[in-house]
């Protein structure tokens, strides 16, 4: 039996895997809809699937600048054809007449009796009449109605996260309004009477210990990459009841709290006491690599019990205070969080891709290594030579981040799962 005085065993620090895993299980999507111009709805989540009432193309037409003919009248090479018509886009044109072609431009409609259409490349023109040098197949550069969508098909579903190619399909069936998920509100501060903000500086000197908070302009920027209804409520002083007290203002009309630093356990650190007595919290430890310390749980709002806080409360994050391990756990965690509040349905992480490493890491670390690099000239990546914690250089420096497992020693030639950045902030 273990003395008395015997400390616990520490708790081991859990994978990627499993704090990711445990995160997206316990993501609630906002569930208020709203209708937005079309126009407004870049990086919005739909709601509802989408369907066309029309086909698309509406009818028949033409993908070149030609001549359109009956098939069966330009059956040798050298058909010798009246231009009965001309058909630019947006006209339609009269049955096309056998032993006639139809001077027809890209997009217009194919008139009726028609059933090819020759580029005008293959054709010979002099005065009304044109050679047809070539023996086209009946439906040759002719898109048919529907064959893009048809009408009573749907075209977007629920969940899907809007682009501007989904903006551009909406609108070719005519879609004026789409219907989404409003926006995630998310409040965010940032703890640590060290900080302080670019410009406030007295004389532009920082006070001995002080630290600017680029934190504030990270995080910030990150959030509304995502489309996320910001509220900032700053730098709170080092206090257990400045703290509290920004936590039940920030519980009142957000669905998401970010902090940032006080995530660890010493004596200035406010976060954990804060949120345990405002709502419930589990801290933890992360094998990963910038990061490690990450908090997750809910704060109660208005009126709440700690018994009903499941249903009555805001979910919180507090993420490190070093710049690099909040920006890494972001895109790693908070990411994929918030694309589950905000409905998305289908795959939150980010793709990778095979690279080729042209350097190499000798020591293996027992975490999850993130390791900032960028792609060079020959297609491999370089790594950053600093890969400290407090270093934002390199994220600047990066094209993204290798994926290194935990034990695993790199050789110069290895290929190594590379995350673009392009992929996790967006």
């Amino acid at each position: 039996m273990a003395a008395p005085d015997d400390k616990p065993a520490p708790r081991p620090m859990l994978s990627v895997r499993e704090a990711l895993d445990t995160l997206l299980a316990a993501a609630r999507p906002v569930l208020e809809v709203e209708q937005v111009p079309t126009l407004e709805a870049n990086g919005r989540v739909l709601a509802l699937d989408v369907a066309s009432t029309i086909d698309v193309p509406s009818n028949d037409n033409t993908q070149m600048d030609g001549y359109a003919v009956r098939a069966a009248d330009c059956t040798n090479g050298g058909a010798l054809l009246r231009v009965a018509q001309r058909i630019p886009a947006g006209t339609v044109g009269q049955p096309l007449e056998a032993g006639t072609a139809a001077r027809i431009f890209t997009g217009a409609m194919i008139p009726e009796g028609a059933d090819a259409v020759v580029m005008q490349e293959q054709c010979e023109v002099q005065d009304e009449t044109v050679t047809i040098r070539h023996v086209p197949k009946s439906g040759e550069w002719i898109r048919r109605a529907g064959e893009d969508i048809q009408a009573g098909s749907t075209i977007l579903a629920a969940g899907t996260r809007l682009r501007s190619q989904e903006l551009g399909l909406a609108a070719s069936v005519g879609l004026a309004s789409l219907p989404v998920r409003r926006r995630l509100r998310v409040a965010v501060f940032f703890t640590g009477d060290e900080l302080t903000m670019p410009g406030e500086a007295p004389g532009g000197q920082l006070a001995p210990g002080a630290i600017y908070n680029s934190n504030r302009f990270l995080l910030r920027g990150l959030l509304e990459n995502f489309g996320c209804a910001i509220t900032d409520f700053g730098i709170v002083p080092d206090s257990l009841e400045a703290t509290r007290a920004t936590l039940r203002a920030a519980a009142r009309e957000h669905d998401l709290i970010i902090t940032s630093g006080g995530v660890s356990v010493g004596e200035e650190d406010h976060i954990k006491p804060a949120v345990e007595a405002e709502g419930r919290l589990n801290m933890w430890q992360i094998a990963v690599k910038p990061g490690k310390p990450l908090a997750f749980g809910e704060v109660r709002r208005s009126g709440g019990t700690r018994e009903n806080s499941a249903t009555g409360a805001v979910f919180f994050i507090g993420l490190p205070g070093n710049p690099v391990s909040s920006f890494i756990t972001f895109l790693l965690f908070v990411r994929p969080f918030l694309l589950r509040l905000q409905g998305v349905s289908g795959p939150v992480e980010p793709r990778a891709w095979q690279v080729r490493a042209d350097f190499s890491l000798p020591r293996a670390d027992r975490r999850n290594e993130f390791l900032r690099a960028r792609v060079n000239a020959g297609g491999g990546l370089d790594l950053f030579p600093n890969q400290g914690s407090g270093v934002l250089t390199s994220t600047v420096w990066g094209d993204g981040l290798v994926d290194n497992p935990p034990g695993r020693i790199i050789h110069e030639g290895d290929m190594v799962r590379f995350i673009p950045f392009a992929e996790l902030q967006h």
